[in-house]
């Protein structure tokens, strides 16, 4: 049967409801592929977004993944977010610490710095540094892994984001031009000097 731009159409792989993948994609990285059946991607997605989130996380001694108030002062969380699920315990630190409540999963996991406070740290050459607030002395005390953790959760936030587009949409499918899906003629088995 002969190369179409039909025949590959008709080749297209289920995507099931499409909204409920985006959102599952959008939840846990790779789980609207896993729930579409595209095992592969899934995994793929899953371990590359998921292990740079937490790398980021890793470098940035799990205070770079934060929510604030106002929200619009913070952001690198409207990009840590599309990670999905990972960067939502934010969001519970947040509001434990509006209400006074100590944090929850640990100190450093994910809760947004103090304003109010003593907040000192000895430089590299012994001296007592004085910090206006939490997130002035995070930075100090982390050189340049603070920045750099923030860096790895944007970027795994902001992939996601296409891994969402994929599970919505589908893979990306660029047909041949239609004089490449013809076969070609056989060719006989007689030469000129015959």
């Amino acid at each position: 049967m002969p190369i179409s731009a039909a025949n590959l159409a008709n080749d297209e792989i289920n995507l099931k409801d499409q909204r409920l993948a985006a959102f599952l994609a959008w939840l846990i990285p790779g789980l609207g592929h896993l729930y579409q059946g595209r095992t592969g991607k899934g995994i793929l997605f899953f371990v590359c977004i998921v292990g740079t989130f937490l790398y980021g996380l890793y470098l940035g001694d799990g205070r770079v993944v934060y929510a604030s108030t106002p929200i619009l002062s913070r952001w690198q969380y409207f990009c840590q977010v599309g990670v999905g699920l990972p960067a939502l315990p934010a969001v519970v630190q947040k509001l434990r610490a509006d209400d006074g409540k100590p944090p929850l999963l640990g100190d450093n996991f994910e809760r947004p710095p103090r304003m109010q406070g003593d907040f000192t740290s000895v430089d590299q050459s012994h001296h007592t540094v004085s910090h206006p607030d939490e997130l002035a002395k995070w930075n100090h005390d982390g050189n340049d892994m603070f920045e750099m953790g923030t860096v790895y959760t944007v970027i795994a936030g902001l992939l996601n984001i296409l891994v969402i587009c994929d599970a919505y949409g589908g893979p990306l499918v660029i047909f041949p031009p239609d004089d490449k899906l013809k076969p070609k003629e056989p060719k006989s088995g007689r030469t000129v000097d015959q």
